[in-house]
């Protein structure tokens, strides 16, 4: 088996300073890639900061004889990711890969959120996904095979309860991914998402005791096994050049990687619709047995565009 290497890649990672960014990052410079650490260092809700985080990882990569430069730019400001981007290039001369992978989290019930909070995680989650995207995008074509990772989550899909400015800022991100997907072949730029499923900050079985209602105890067998290690392999493979799939969403953790994809069934047809039709064939139109992809999911490799 070949080993997928990255020489004279450049690739910015955000929120690269701990959990599955940090190893996205080793990963990369591991593999030859030179990296741009991107975190700002703050707490889990977006609080605070510090340049520990993302210096810390740029020594380990240096330590290792690999090429890192570090960035303390928020994902919320544009000037913030056009300074990242113009840091690379500068630095390393090009740019070839952006994984969006900054995130922070908030779990509450809905009736206890507040619409500050619900701005807060579409301003980290989606628009920090946006912005960095629109910053690196040019540099992305000029590449001639520009990788873009975005990181999604089974957050938007409505797996756990107190979520919902997360699940909906990532939502978008889902939404965002999926729709760039169908017109970027035709820059040269494949664009894929990546759901992890692996224990962080955002992520602990104390976290998941809080989202859930039930003992922290009953996560820990297993969350402990769910580390970024066996995450980030999926995420990383996306970024390179011998993955020829775009608008695809991975999600990995504990030594699993599947795809994940929005379906369409055949459902009910009728000339007559009516409110008592479709209460009648309810079961006919809820069932996924036969279901198939929908949108970009069903024309994911390179060279297929809708």
């Amino acid at each position: 088996m070949t080993k997928l290497r990255f020489d004279g890649k450049v690739a910015i990672v955000t929120g690269a300073g701990r959990g599955v960014g940090r190893v996205h990052a080793l990963t990369l410079a591991s593999r030859g890639a030179k990296v741009v650490v991107a975190d700002r260092g703050v707490a889990v809700d977006g609080s605070g900061g510090s340049a520990g985080p993302a210096d810390e990882v740029v020594a380990q990569i240096k330590a290792a004889g690999g090429q890192a430069i570090a960035s303390y730019g928020s994902v919320a400001s544009e000037a913030d990711c056009a300074a990242v981007v113009k840091l690379a290039v500068d630095t390393f001369g090009r740019f070839d890969i952006l994984i969006n992978n900054a995130g922070i989290s908030e779990p509450e019930f809905f009736e206890d959120q507040t619409p500050e909070q619900f701005r807060r995680m579409v301003e980290v989650h989606y628009l920090g996904t946006v912005y960095m995207t629109q910053a690196a995008w040019p540099h992305l074509v000029k590449s001639g095979r520009g990788r873009l990772v975005n990181t999604c989550s089974e957050g938007s899909a409505g797996v756990f309860p107190k979520n919902t400015p997360y699940g909906g800022a990532k939502g978008g991100v889902l939404g965002f991914t999926l729709t760039l997907a169908t017109e970027s072949l035709k820059n040269g730029v494949h664009v894929n998402g990546f759901s992890p499923r692996n224990t962080t900050r955002m992520s602990t079985a104390e976290v998941m005791a809080t989202v859930s209602g039930r003992p922290a105890e009953v996560f820990e067998p297993y969350i402990n096994k769910l580390t970024p290690e066996l995450a980030s392999p999926a995420a990383v493979w996306l970024a390179h050049d011998s993955c020829a799939y775009n608008g695809v969403i991975l999600a990995a953790g504990g030594g699993q990687v599947l795809r994940m994809a929005i379906m369409e069934n055949e459902g009910f047809v009728s000339d007559d619709m009516t409110l008592e039709a479709i209460a009648d064939h309810a079961e006919q139109i809820l069932d996924m047995s036969k279901a198939v992809h929908f949108g970009i999911g069903g024309q994911a490799k390179a060279g297929v565009s809708q």
